[in-house]
């Protein structure tokens, strides 16, 4: 065992470590009171459900990572990604192929051993607690499609930064940040015709008044849209959300159907305002920019350590290689991810006030945004009162209790 091994161990536990802490402060943080801003929105026995939702979610998670985290470190020191470079290399294929053939054997092993734990928390969580819509058929066919489409994109997508760092030397960092920069844009223009379809059908809203709500406001904000839809997200979940996808004349305005069934008009209205102010705002712009140069920065990080000796050796492996190199670099980048991921929940807090402001300001319906977040967080058993370590490391929203103060707070609306 070297410095890389104590490193990566340390990594792995206390990951770990750090989010049993989380998790345990954040059950204890639940209030038994009911928030006086909810009356009339939960009664006393959905409140009690909505918290059990947290706490049995809790407990299989911490359950999931119990298993899985040791399961890990157990692999790692009875040198198990040696014996998978030893199985892909049997076949002689060189090394881009052969560094496929790892990566496929890996991450369908993890797959593997993820499997009983999605399957549990979709048919046994979920439905006791009234979300599942989901049949067998369609969770199958979901792994089958996201199977596919990690074959269709993954494939070149990891040839490509394998072929870079071969063929490229000192600056293949840089090559391979460009090329998947490019790919990512791609994909984020043909994502609403191409891959979404694959898993929903997105039906045009039919006319009539919430069409043409949502027109009329979209006109007078000068937002040019392709149209409104409305996704089939009852076939899985009684879950609600609504989001705006595409580029430019392409944005699409997509309504999941049980978000439809819950909500007025106004309401309706009030939360596309919301998303629209992120476009208004720039926040969809400042967020690729900032995922782009994450990206840019551990590539570059990569290239430092790529082919390291000692970092094969932690990894019992007999032969360095670039395909490995790039899932143990996964494992020392972490603590820099988490860090970037906490800087990155900070501005999506911010960026939902603004998002509130702007919805407000524009549409100047106050009170139909908080009855939406109300009914959003009633109708997806929202914890109401989150602790704060777990607020500043992991949520991309403020809590809701906070988001209705800062909207009641706010000056620009009317009713």
């Amino acid at each position: 065992m070297n410095l890389f091994s104590i490193i990566i161990l340390a990594i792995l536990i206390g990951d770990y470590l750090l989010g049993v802490v989380v998790d345990v402060l954040n059950v204890k943080h639940l209030k038994t009171d009911l928030p006086a801003a909810f009356s009339g929105y939960y009664d006393e026995e959905k409140y009690r459900k909505s918290q059990e939702y947290l706490k049995e979610n809790t407990r299989f998670g911490l359950i999931t990572d119990s298993i899985t985290t040791p399961a890990v470190i157990i692999f790692i020191l009875l040198g198990g990604f040696n014996w998978v470079d030893q199985v892909a290399g049997t076949l002689n294929w060189g090394p881009i192929a052969t560094g496929l053939v790892f990566a496929g054997i890996l991450l369908f092993g993890s797959q593997i051993l993820g499997f009983p734990f999605s399957v549990y928390s979709t048919f046994v969580i979920e439905e006791k607690y009234g979300f599942n819509k989901t049949t067998p058929k369609t969770f199958v066919l979901d792994m089958l499609k996201g199977w596919l489409l990690a074959i269709i994109i993954g494939i070149p997508v990891f040839s490509a930064v394998l072929w870079f760092f071969e063929r490229t030397g000192p600056m293949a960092w840089f090559y391979c940040w460009g090329a998947l920069t490019v790919i990512q844009i791609f994909l984020m223009f043909i994502a609403p015709v191409v891959i979404m379809p694959i898993f929903n059908k997105f039906v045009p809203l039919e006319d009539g008044e919430l069409k043409g709500a949502i027109e009329d406001y979209a006109k007078k904000q000068g937002f040019k849209m392709k149209g409104v839809f409305s996704m089939d997200g009852s076939k899985r979940s009684t879950k609600s959300n609504a989001f705006f996808t595409g580029f430019g004349r392409f944005r699409r305005i997509v309504l999941f159907d049980t978000l439809i069934s819950k909500h007025t008009t106004e309401e309706l209205v009030s939360i596309l305002a919301h998303e629209m102010g992120h476009y208004k705002k720039k926040h969809i712009l400042k967020s690729i920019i900032i995922s782009i140069l994450s990206t840019g920065l551990m590539f570059y990080i990569l290239s430092i350590f790529m082919n390291n000796p000692a970092l094969f050796r932690a990894f019992q492996m007999d032969h360095i290689s670039i395909y490995a190199s790039l899932f143990f670099f996964g494992f020392l980048y972490a603590p820099i991810e988490m860090i970037l991921s906490i800087f990155g929940n900070m501005l999506s807090r911010r960026h939902e006030y603004e998002a509130d402001a702007w919805a407000v300001r524009t549409y100047r319906r106050p009170q139909s945004m908080i009855a939406a977040l109300k009914k959003l967080s009633v109708d997806n058993l929202s914890n109401l009162t989150p602790h704060p370590l777990k607020v500043f490391l992991s949520y991309s929203h403020p809590p809701v209790l906070e988001r209705i103060r800062a909207i009641q707070g706010f000056k620009g609306g009317t009713r």
